[in-house]
């Protein structure tokens, strides 16, 4: 039933499938051929850069290309014809490359394993996490045995220029190093595609494979010569039995409230949806543009943990997919305007990738203006300059150098187009103001450092981004890196260039970032390349009023005749003026053409853990008076809908419906064969209910208070949730306390405390069951995402446990230790963090794609999302707090072009019901010599990418190699630039001062929870610190890897900032040493989620009265939480900068006070990262031994 699907691939990173994993219903569909095999495949071989920094192949995915998709190819795609097997297409077939086959091979293979990044164009549906453990550029035998005493390295043999290889006790000296390793590179493997046939399945129904996942996986880490076993599940399974008895127990709960409704349960929501409304009132040739901040602060985001790039072999959607609407768009598109616009007149088809992306289908030629002739598509180099033939244009259109900088209509509209001379682009360039990449003296980024000498590299305040080299009028045009940022603001030209630098390239992105301002435009018509399907943005070209060039594809387009009219100055013939093309970021209110169905409304379920280790943490009560609290400020409509679940042993529901006298409880014990007792009641309408809900929440702390209750039936109350959800797709809320111990799910310890301060290997960081993977995977296809809290005093497996927020979309929040007495200040930040996640802009049915200029290639995603196509994220919830990371490599020469863009589009719903899509365009110079990359390097992005690689690496291949290649990364990237310098001294260890703060930050991350060894960490502790690696924005990951250290017990008004008529004091940085310190001061450490507050032994008893509220040290309490306010000049300027610095992130960091004698204090000295401990090194010493590494 159904057409036949390509089999899902086992991966082998986080999520892993288990044997006898199914995959979901529906959920996978084939890949399109998007991108013919590298040609660099045989070129630079063991050194081909993208294998240098790519994660094992379940989410390393070779890139989209340049070519263009034409009709075939989508319908291929997405049609209901059985789609191509690997192998059997006669086209190059998009996908992944397993990273399996070399998990487990050997030190010895470090450099010379590797021949290229992908010898074979390969089939395969699973997304990777992880780096593979061997690597020609960040090898892991580049240790020193005095760093890891404990850990033996083999000698490797040496290899060619490209694939020598060094041990710890061979590297050659600075001036005779060559290339050593790659980071981290991947084996090239063939996997074909093997088909399964999908029968709507069930939760309880037995799963039958006819192989196992761990053998495939087996064979996959032995077979290094590039064949992979075919893997030929067939999965068939059995649909939930809807006709089984209701088994369940109805009774009142004890409520008492006044009055007493009479009618019956009634029917809250009918599922026949209505048309959607029309997004816009205005007709198209009056677009209306606003920029106001409540508009920008409407819509919403994701949070959470690893990397999910579970398939590049797309699951379809089981009621709305983010992808198939995107598909019915473009085809839209196509049958409208050649210009490349969407309206709302056109007709709704069934395909959804094409809605946000994808080739343009030529076929459907219906146009209503004229497509560009072919000898202006293909203009030869030779041609002549833009614009030319139009002399009597606008200044704007003009390719003379005008004037003045002001006469330019918009020094945005540049490209480098490869249709045109180099020499029309360089004097398009000299007409945007004169931008040259040859330094005529050198830049402040390159002055050399001497690392070993200079101990006080630390900035006064806090690191800056990099400005790209751009000129004035670009660097304006620009995306906020608070938003959109590289590793590298300068682009190499070629992949031999990037080798040579020894640093990854790849894009940071926090895409749905609440901002105070941003540009929503209401129109009819929006603007995107016929073939790429790029978003018109600050950087393309027109070429004169009818036509603009796109600065991704080079492709020339038509200006349809509404983009004529610019709303702002209420003007028309200046297209170059519009806001589309004068910011870049913008919001786009889509029309219907954007839509598969229409927009539901929110939908909120809370599942709780009611168990007596839950009543006894007391964590409802904070749940329960929040929602109470924020219960008219969740975000929605009139048509939002809420629901609540509770478990224990038994899985309990709430019958909440308008016109019950008092919430009805109904108990389902059968948790084997989980049912709706009530499935129309269940879910209702917030503002219908309202009364019926508060006396549930007043009344649910209580409920439970006399259990004895101690098992956990999670994965049952999971299943009904996920079928309560199923028919709108919403968000679902999980409160754990324990491990769960009953039903589907149920997990066993698997920690061993006794090894939680091992050096040697760390086990149990991946998941020991696939159901909460394959649940999430479900909720994606049906659009809900899953968030967890888990409140936890013991073990409770948050490997397996995230899998269901990782793989949906969703967030994870961790309270290790929780309990509302004996922890306040855990306690208390639950309540901040739920005020904040009750009341965030949230969308929903998102997805989001990444487009990059012709050449470069994207090919591993870091977050949390499911991968629906080679470059589409599907993004059930996305949340204002989640930050995402892609890594990049360089397919073909940018010898033609000055300029390299990348934009990322995010289709989402509001809360609201309307559809948007925000766009974020940067622009980067493109340079030839490797001393500008070293110069345009953002040291604090490259440190991300790095920690969300060394994740995955942890994952897939072992604790210990992530440490290794971390080393070696800071090793080879040093050696290369110190190999550019001259007349350097052995005993010298220069880095340039782009790079200056790299081996600090990387000893850092060692020290961070996620990857240290030696000191005790619970694996809990160790799994969620990787989640946030993941999931953080830059700037928050920043914070929690290199904390900032204040002195505060000396602020004044001298050096201080105006925020709001407030005056906030800015302390400069200190060391993270102890050095720092005195017994007399005091020191706030921000440590992102937290605040230390260090107090002396002998610090001023005027301070600790004035700002701490007591007389003396000796009078502070233990567990001291908040600041008094009092009218005192320190205490104003203390709370103000505490104020200010919690007023910079999303969740409220909770403030510890620390004594000498506070428990805590190891935690605050554990921070302390430039200071020895029993297992880690000092920064003098790291730097030491980089050094050593390096000159050997």
């Amino acid at each position: 039933s159904g057409p036949m699907q390509s089999q899902m691939q086992f991966p082998s990173g986080y999520g892993s499938h288990l044997p006898n994993y199914s995959a979901p219903s529906g959920h996978y569909s084939q890949v399109p051929n998007k991108a013919a095999a590298s040609h660099l495949d045989n070129q630079y071989r063991a050194n081909y850069y993208p294998g240098y920094y790519s994660a094992p192949a379940q989410n390393v995915m070779t890139s989209v290309g340049s070519n263009v998709l034409n009709a075939q190819e989508s319908q291929q795609l997405y049609n209901n014809t059985p789609p191509h097997s690997g192998g059997s297409s006669d086209r190059p077939v998009q996908g992944a490359v397993s990273s399996a086959s070399y998990l487990h091979a050997s030190a010895q293979q470090s450099y010379s394993a590797f021949d290229n990044h992908y010898s074979t164009s390969v089939s395969s549906s699973v997304a990777s996490q992880g780096f593979p453990l061997n690597s020609d550029h960040y090898a892991m035998p580049v240790v020193s045995g005095a760093m890891y005493p404990n850990v033996s390295y083999p000698p490797v043999a040496a290899g060619g220029v490209y694939g020598q290889t060094f041990t710890s006790q061979s590297l050659p000296a600075v001036g005779q190093f060559k290339e050593t390793n790659a980071l981290f590179s991947s084996q090239s493997t063939s996997v074909p595609h093997s088909l399964q046939q999908h029968v709507p399945v069930g939760y309880n129904t037995t799963l039958s494979t006819v192989s196992s996942a761990q053998a495939v996986q087996d064979n996959l880490s032995r077979n290094l010569t590039g064949s992979v076993p075919k893997v030929n599940n067939q999965i068939n399974t059995g649909g939930i039995d809807s006709s089984q008895p209701v088994h369940s127990v109805s009774q009142n709960v004890p409520f008492t409230k006044p009055g007493a409704g009479t009618s019956a349960a009634s029917a809250v929501m009918s599922s026949v949806r209505s048309p959607a409304p029309s997004l816009s009132s205005k007709p198209p040739s009056s677009p209306s543009v606003t920029q106001s901040p409540e508009m920008a602060l409407q819509e919403g985001m994701q949070y959470g943990g690893y990397v999910n790039n579970q398939a590049s072999s797309a699951p379809a959607p089981l009621s709305s997919s983010s992808d198939d609407e995107e598909e019915d768009e473009e085809d839209e598109e196509a049958a409208l305007d050649s210009s490349s616009t969407t309206s709302s007149a056109s007709p709704v088809l069934n395909n959804y990738d094409a809605l946000e992306g994808g080739g343009y289908p030529e076929t459907r030629s219906v146009t209503s203006s004229p497509v560009p002739s072919p000898s202006v598509l293909q203009t030869s180099k030779a041609s002549k300059p833009f614009g030319y033939g139009y002399p009597a244009l606008q200044p704007g259109y003009q390719n003379a150098t005008p004037p003045t900088p002001v006469q330019h209509s918009n020094p945005g509209h540049h490209s480098g187009f490869q249709h045109y001379a180099q020499a029309c682009v360089n004097q398009l360039s000299s007409s945007l103001g004169g931008l040259s990449l040859q330094h005529s003296q050198q830049p402040e980024s390159l002055r050399p450092v001497n690392l070993t000498h200079d101990r006080n590299i630390l900035p006064v305040s806090s690191v800056p981004a990099p400005v790209p080299n751009l000129n004035s009028d670009l660097r304006k045009l620009n995306c906020s890196p608070d938003s959109f940022r590289c590793t590298l603001t300068n682009i190499p030209q070629t992949q031999a260039l990037l080798n040579k630098a020894k640093l990854p390239l790849g894009l940071l992105l926090h895409p749905f970032r609440d901002l105070t301002q941003l540009p929503v435009i209401t129109s009819s018509t929006i603007v995107r390349c016929r073939s790429c399907r790029t978003y018109i943005n600050p950087f393309v070209s027109f070429i004169d009023q009818r036509r603009w060039k796109c600065n991704l594809c080079y492709r020339v387009n038509d200006v349809p005749e509404e983009f004529m009219y610019n709303p702002l100055t209420r003007s028309y013939g200046e297209p170059h003026k519009r806001p589309e093309v004068q910011n870049s970021t913008v919001e786009f209110i889509a029309s219907s053409d954007y839509m598969l169905r229409p927009p539901q409304p929110a939908v909120y379920l809370f599942v709780l853990d009611v168990s007596h280790n839950a009543v006894e943490a007391g964590y409802l009560t904070i749940l329960c008076q929040s929602l109470l609290e924020n219960l008219d400020k969740l975000p929605g409509d009139s048509r939002t809908r809420i629901g609540f679940i509770t478990f224990d042993s038994t899985v309990q529901f709430y019958n909440l419906q308008e016109g019950l006298s008092q919430p009805q409880m109904l108990i389902v014990s059968d948790i084997d064969d989980i049912f709706l007792p009530t499935p129309d009641s269940l879910l209702v309408n917030l503002h219908e209910s309202k009364e019926l809900i508060k006396d549930l929440l007043n009344a649910l702390p209580n409920m439970f208070t006399n259990t004895r209750e101690t098992h956990s039936a999670l994965g049952p109350a999971l299943q009904a949730a996920f079928k309560l959800m199923s028919p709108t797709g919403g968000r679902i809320s999980v409160f754990q306390t324990q491990l769960p111990s009953l039903g589907a799910g149920l997990l066993h310890s698997r920690e061993d405390p006794n090894q939680r301060s091992s050096t040697k290997v760390v086990q149990h960081l991946g998941p020991a069951t696939d159901f909460y993977k394959k649940l999430a995977l479900d909720c994606s296809g049906q659009q809900t995402a899953v968030d967890l809290f888990l409140l936890s005093s013991q073990y409770s497996d948050l490997a397996s446990l995230a899998c269901m927020s990782k793989y949906s979309a969703g967030c994870i929040y961790y309270y290790p230790s929780f309990h509302r007495s004996h922890n306040p200040a855990q306690a208390e930040k639950l309540q901040k963090d739920l005020k904040r996640y009750l009341t965030r802009k949230i969308g929903f049915e998102a997805v989001m794609r990444i487009r990059c200029t012709k050449g470069l290639s994207i090919h591993t995603f870091h977050g949390n999302f499911f991968v629906r196509s080679t470059d589409l994220l599907s993004l059930a919830n996305v949340n204002p707090d989640a930050g995402f990371a892609v890594q990049m490599s360089i397919e073909e020469s940018l010898t033609d072009t000055s300029l390299v863009c990348f934009q990322t589009a995010l289709l989402y719903t509001s809360s609201k019901g309307e559809r948007r899509i925000r766009v974020h365009t940067l622009c980067l110079p493109v340079v030839s010599s490797l001393t500008d990359v070293y110069a345009g390097a953002d040291v604090q992005a490259v440190v991300c990418l790095l920690a969300n690689m060394a994740v995955d690496r942890s994952v897939s291949s072992s604790l210990a190699d992530a440490r290794d290649a971390l080393v070696n990364a800071v090793v080879d990237s040093l050696a290369a630039y110190m190999s550019t310098a001259s007349n350097l001294q052995q005993s010298m260890l220069i880095a340039p001062n782009s790079l200056k703060l790299f081996p600090l930050y990387i000893l850092a991350l060692l020290k961070q929870k996620a990857f240290r060894t030696g000191t005790s960490t619970r694996l809990d502790d160790r799994v969620y610190a990787m989640c946030q690696m993941k999931s953080q924005p830059l700037v928050h990951l920043m914070k929690m890897i290199h904390p900032n250290l204040y002195r505060i017990d000396k602020l004044t008004d001298e050096s201080t900032i105006h925020v709001n008529d407030r005056v906030v004091p800015q302390p400069p940085l200190q060391k993270l040493s102890a050095e720092k310190l005195t017994r007399e001061g005091a020191f706030l450490m921000d440590c992102g989620s937290i605040f230390y507050l260090w107090i002396g032994k002998n610090c001023d008893n005027n301070f600790i009265k004035d700002v701490l509220g007591y007389p003396n040290y000796a009078s502070v309490p233990q567990k001291m939480t908040q600041l008094p306010e009092v009218d005192a000049p320190s205490s104003e300027r203390t709370r103000s900068f505490i104020s200010w610095l919690r007023d910079s992130r999303p969740l409220s960091p909770v403030l510890q006070v620390i004594k000498d004698e506070n428990p805590a204090k190891t935690d605050f000295f554990q921070h302390l990262i430039e200071d020895r401990t029993e297992a880690a090194f000092s920064y003098y010493e790291f730097l030491l031994n980089i050094q050593q590494q390096i000159c050997k």
